[in-house]
């Protein structure tokens, strides 16, 4: 465009002035983003109760010399890869500064959300992903935050890390079977949206004995600044029978290596993001 009359021309110096003037206001607008965001807080967690399915009394055949008899035998075996969890949530929604003092809050009756499990104590949530089943299995690419990763942990990696063989019944995508719509309910984590689907997903059972639409859902997510696995429950806000006919918030499956001589336990700490 050219200046009119009595325009004058824009000095070098003001040029730069204002350059870095637009750089610095971009620059507080992406870490005013990052002060902002809403992000999953440590869980205060107590246990109620720990058990396992018991073993089933033996089934008897008599036997008689000289004969030889076709059976057919069924029987039960406890998992060796999964720990679960179940239970109830309570919380508030607070106002507060950064050292704790609450100006306001608001108590949940039936709190909406997200509990996570992850064996890693420090997740940088900015950063969260889908899990990808065919990821490159390196760690050295970037990344799109609220997105599936394609860089770091893979599948065949992930059950290496706890003795799963890729052709156990009980491997991790034989568990989260599940993608795409009409699969787990969209949800937030630290302002990401992931849309219906779009992470591997399972339905831990209910009271009917099986996986239910819309109840229970459990994705699996990536945290790839720190190469963490992240489980995602996502709370029942009414009131659900679960998998024993009891009301739960949430119902979830975790990892854990108990194959061959391995007896020794996993950490998994908890977080939740309440809406």
């Amino acid at each position: 465009m050219k200046r009119g009359m009595g325009e004058k021309p824009i000095s070098w110096d003001l040029a730069r002035k204002l350059g870095l003037a637009f750089a610095f206001a971009a620059l507080l607008l992406a870490q005013l983003y990052f002060a902002l965001a809403i992000e999953p807080s440590g869980a205060s967690v107590s246990v109620v109760r720990s058990e396992r399915a018991p073993a089933d009394s033996a089934g008897s055949v008599p036997a008689q010399a000289g004969n030889v008899t076709e059976l057919n035998i069924f029987g039960y075996s406890v998992t060796q890869a999964w720990q679960g969890y179940f239970g109830n949530v309570t919380g508030t929604i607070e106002l507060a500064d950064a050292t704790g003092n609450v100006l306001y809050n608001w108590s949940l009756a039936n709190p909406a959300g997200e509990v996570y499990a992850s064996t890693n104590s420090s997740i940088s949530w900015t950063n969260i992903q889908c899990f990808n089943f065919t990821a490159d299995g390196t760690y050295t690419g970037s990344e799109t935050p609220g997105a599936t990763n394609l860089h770091g942990t893979n599948l065949s990696q992930l059950e290496s890390q706890f003795n799963i063989a890729p052709d156990d019944v009980d491997g991790v995508d034989e568990t989260f079977t599940l993608l795409g719509a009409g699969t787990h309910d969209l949800f937030y984590t630290a302002n990401l949206e992931f849309a219906e689907g779009e992470c591997p997903n399972t339905r831990v059972y209910s009271a009917s004995g099986t996986g239910v639409p819309n109840q229970f859902e459990e994705a699996l997510m990536y945290e790839p600044t720190t190469a963490s696995v992240v489980f995602a429950a996502l709370l029942e806000p009414g009131s659900v029978q679960g998998f024993d006919s009891n009301d739960y918030d949430f119902e979830m499956l975790v990892l854990e290596d108990g194959h061959a001589t391995d007896t020794s336990t996993t950490s998994y700490y908890f977080y939740v993001e309440l809406e």
